[in-house]
């Protein structure tokens, strides 16, 4: 039991935790900012403090090789999961887009299974499609009897896009800084989406009060730029199906949020959610007593290598 809390267990805990939050966060400041400008800065002033930390570092950019890396994976993982995300957001209720949205883990471990020759077992599918039913339980409550086609399949592509971004970074992760990746997607991504939004959307139209700011700085700090370097360490270091299938945690972690800071009720769902998620954690991550070291070992040693 001493080791279950090692670094790495710790850095996935913070990670669920911090974008778990960032929904009841957004939700509150959304009303007052128009939503593409909204995502263009915070993906900008993220990628830029994240820049500024890692200045001493410039010289690991190598931009005239790694270029369109940075730009294919700000394409998928900035400007289109954001942008298809706020699209979504129109045409759907938000419980029923996070189901969409939150397929990603299955898509995830799909393109590991095709494309990174990971071993996609009969246990760990059960264990991804139990992790999805855990959301789509969850986000019942929220749903609407009017359903868009269109909304639907901006909210699958908005998966898509995720899915195919975070195993496109895995698959240069040796050729491009980690670190600098997230800066740059980030950048470059909320160029185009600030861009876009000052185009169709009005400046005029943000108001800047407590609710608005707090959004903003939250993402531009841990919303973004700390939450993506966690993420894209423990994809590079372990199975990205493995650590895919816990951010299934994440609409769960936002309801309990939901619940203390906004009034909103524990339900029977949102019970049966949480087990079927766990189910999907341990069915993913179950080797036998004979398998291979668990992605948290794996990950930890990852760690101690690079230290």
């Amino acid at each position: 039991m001493g080791k279950v809390f090692t670094k790495s267990t710790c850095a996935l805990l913070l990670l669920v935790f911090v974008w778990g939050g960032s929904w009841p966060i957004y939700k509150m400041a959304v009303p007052y900012t128009p939503p593409l400008l909204f995502a263009g800065m915070r993906a900008l002033i993220g990628g830029l403090i994240l820049a500024a930390l890692l200045y001493k570092m410039r010289n690991k950019i190598k931009w005239r090789e790694n270029w369109s890396k940075y730009c294919i994976s700000a394409f998928f993982n900035t400007i289109l999961f954001f942008g298809l995300q706020t699209v979504g957001l129109i045409y759907l209720p938000g419980g029923l887009l996070s189901v969409l949205v939150y397929f990603q883990p299955v898509l995830l471990g799909v393109f590991a299974w095709i494309w990174l020759g990971e071993y996609m077992s009969p246990l760990k599918i059960m264990g991804l499609i139990s992790g999805f039913l855990g959301i789509a339980v969850v986000s019942m409550d929220g749903l609407t009897v009017h359903v868009s086609i269109i909304g639907v399949v901006v909210g699958l592509l908005t998966a898509f896009s995720w899915a195919l971004g975070v195993v496109y970074v895995k698959k240069v992760s040796n050729e491009v800084n980690a670190y600098w990746m997230v800066s740059l997607q980030c950048i470059i991504g909320g160029v185009i989406l600030i861009g876009t939004g000052s185009i169709i959307e009005s400046w005029s139209a943000i108001e800047w009060n407590g609710k608005y700011l707090l959004g903003l700085g939250y993402g531009s700090t841990f919303g973004i730029p700390l939450a993506y370097i966690i993420y894209y360490k423990l994809i590079n270091a372990g199975e990205a199906s493995k650590v895919g299938t816990f951010t299934f945690l994440v609409p769960i972690i936002a309801v309990f949020i939901g619940t203390v800071f906004l009034d909103e009720p524990v339900t029977h769902r949102l019970v049966v959610g949480l087990l079927l998620v766990g189910v999907s954690i341990y069915f993913v991550n179950y080797r036998g007593k004979k398998g291979n070291a668990s992605l948290f070992n794996r990950v930890q040693a990852k760690f101690n290598t690079e230290k």
